[in-house]
């Protein structure tokens, strides 16, 4: 989620303490005023949030299931063909429902026995070193609104489903979890910015975003692709790179279009031996290495 902050709406409080979401003039809902009190609402019950308090909980509509019983349904279709094996496990064991959205805390409940894995709610963007340091004690801060209604198969940005199709899924497998842990973990051993951003951005391009081949072909195992209707039909024909610490590290990119740059990790087991040895070892020291020799 490095860059994914970065398209979040940003949420202000006025003066009076009400929560307001601010969504951009391109955003589907933004001349939608039902739907921008729904977004400052929901928004609001993050924002009242504190640990050691129940996970908040939202009412949904019958329009908002909706939404998410349609999407569930064409991303159903679309992982058996595209998704990895790894993350298609995951989905078997978490079972997420196809006809409702669920709340968080029934998803956490459904995580715990699983990989230890729980949601922590959020209003909208996190601050970088916060989101990734959870990461290694098991949460995930995520948000609980869901896309507007006029367009349910395109979001600008993460929704309820990114949050819990898309990553969900994969916190399910212990071996994808343990990868986000070790995320987590070098999200808190470094201490520059620089060293922050690199080890975000190789997030980016692996649980966000990443690929790997399989014997049937190239599959997508990153969340962004996973949760996008449209995404998940093109990464095949993008820029696919072997997997290389230091480009994923310092590559450019656009964030509002599909990503045309993705790297293939090979396999499950190459992911681990090369991302996930990475976050377990990485310090600013090596990091700055790295950079400075260019790979």
């Amino acid at each position: 989620m490095f860059e994914e902050g970065q398209y979040f709406a940003p949420v202000n409080t006025d003066a009076d303490g009400t929560v307001v979401v601010e969504l951009g003039e391109n955003h589907p809902g933004f001349a939608d005023p039902e739907y921008r009190d729904r977004r400052n609402a929901i928004a609001g019950l993050a924002m009242d949030w504190e640990p050691g308090l129940p996970m908040p909980e939202v009412s949904y509509t019958d329009t908002e299931h909706e939404i998410w019983r349609l999407v569930s349904a064409e991303l159903a279709v679309k992982h058996q063909a595209l998704a990895a094996k790894e993350y298609l496990d995951g989905g078997e064991r978490l079972k997420l429902p196809a006809d409702h959205i669920p709340q968080l805390a029934e998803v956490s409940e459904a995580l715990a026995p699983l990989t230890g894995f729980s949601y922590l709610p959020a209003a909208g963007l996190v601050p970088l070193r916060e989101f990734y340091g959870v990461l290694s004690d098991g949460k995930f801060h995520a948000t609980q609104y869901i896309r507007h209604h006029s367009v349910p198969l395109y979001t600008p940005e993460p929704d309820v489903i990114h949050e819990v199709i898309g990553h969900a899924n994969a916190l399910a497998s212990p071996r994808f979890a343990a990868l986000y842990r070790a995320a987590g973990e070098a999200a808190r051993r470094v201490h520059s910015e620089d060293a922050l951003e690199f080890v975000s951005r190789v997030f980016w391009f692996t649980l966000e975003f990443g690929v790997m081949s399989e014997k049937d072909g190239l599959k997508a195992y990153g969340a962004g692709i996973l949760s996008s209707y449209g995404e998940i039909d093109e990464f095949r024909g993008m820029n696919i790179m072997p997997l290389d610490l230091y480009t994923m590290g310092t590559v450019d990119y656009d964030i509002t279009k599909y990503q045309d740059k993705l790297f293939d990790a090979g396999s499950m087991e190459q992911l681990e031996d090369v991302v996930g040895e990475f976050w377990e070892t990485c310090d600013d020291a090596s990091i700055e290495r790295l950079l400075a020799e260019g790979g």
